[in-house]
């Protein structure tokens, strides 16, 4: 069991350096696009499937809240979490219209969705950066290996960190790595360095 437990660290620190490497041009990118954005006064609306909606609350909580130092708030929202907004969408109109719809009345031209597709094709994902892309919105998309559909909605203007392993857990732990990573850069981008 405990060896298990070694090979398991051993196989996230892999997977977290493969893909940092490849990540951090993209993450500095994704961390700038943000800043301009909080800085003309836009938003982040925010969302994930399974346990990319906690990624998507968890990024949430440190923007509007505090990353590692006392700083304003940032506007920043997690859509899909409010039970009751998306029984009523699911009910009158259509399961993969929850983000969607959220989108078409929350987004404004310039704000940003952050995407969280860790595993397989979600047509909510899909669904809800169409609905981004109408808006005239920015997309950050962290994603798995294994998101093809999500992937071919992208264009050239839109951030994808994909990142490059077939195991779910490995891509969570490097999408909350990429979290703090961003989180971090912000910070200092707008806040200065930490004391």
């Amino acid at each position: 069991m405990e060896q298990r437990v070694i090979q398991l660290f051993h196989e996230s620190i892999e997977a977290t350096m493969n893909a940092g490497e490849q990540f951090a041009p993209l993450i500095a990118d994704a961390s700038q696009l943000i800043v301009n954005a909080l800085l003309q006064e836009r938003k982040l609306l925010v969302c994930g499937n399974g346990i990319g909606t906690s990624n998507a609350q968890l990024l949430t909580a440190s923007l509007v809240n505090r990353f590692e130092q006392e700083r304003p708030s940032l506007p920043a929202i997690s859509i899909g979490v409010d039970a009751t907004v998306n029984s009523a969408i699911a009910n009158e109109h259509n399961y993969n219209e929850i983000y969607a719809k959220q989108i078409r009345a929350l987004g404004n031209a310039g704000d940003i969705l952050v995407v969280f597709a860790s595993s397989g094709n979600s047509s909510i994902l899909v669904q809800a950066i169409s609905a981004a892309r109408d808006k005239n919105m920015q997309i950050i998309v962290l994603s798995g290996q294994n998101s093809a559909d999500i992937a071919a909605v992208l264009d050239a203007h839109d951030i994808e960190l994909r990142v490059p392993s077939e195991s779910i857990a490995r891509v969570h732990e490097v999408h909350l790595l990429s979290i703090f990573c961003l989180c971090d850069l912000i910070d200092r981008q707008l806040f200065g360095g930490y004391a």
